[in-house]
């Protein structure tokens, strides 16, 4: 029997634009989990996928997809914003992002990329 990849985590907590922030990232093997929240719990679940993509194109098609929680347009365009890079440097692995935001400004975003970036386990 083959033996399974222990999953990896990592997690951090910092003030996100006066707000208490907490961000786990966990790598299971050909899917990562992504964790953003600043009401400590897991909010909205959403997919983000690579999508296939037709000979020509340049760039990574992005597939998303609300799991759980309220479906809108900014949740959609918010999960790619903080997890496309994510999968593209897991080598397009596939993303659950897990989201409870306060704030959702462009400068929270950005400081959100950059502490799941310091989270990195891909």
């Amino acid at each position: 029997m083959a033996t399974q990849p222990t999953p990896v985590s990592k997690q951090t907590r910092e003030v996100v634009c006066g707000i208490p922030t907490e961000v786990v990232c966990t790598s299971f093997g050909a899917t990562i989990l992504v964790v953003v929240t600043q009401y400590g719990k897991m909010g909205t679940l959403v997919s983000v996928e690579p999508e296939a993509v037709p000979d020509g194109i340049n760039r990574t098609l992005w597939t998303t997809k609300v799991l759980l929680g309220k479906d809108e347009p900014l949740v959609h365009i918010s999960a790619k914003h903080l997890v496309t890079l994510v999968s593209q440097e897991a080598g397009n692995k596939a993303v659950l992002l897990a989201m409870a935001l306060k704030d959702k400004s462009m400068e929270g975003i950005q400081r959100l990329k950059e502490l799941i970036h310091r989270c990195r386990v891909w």
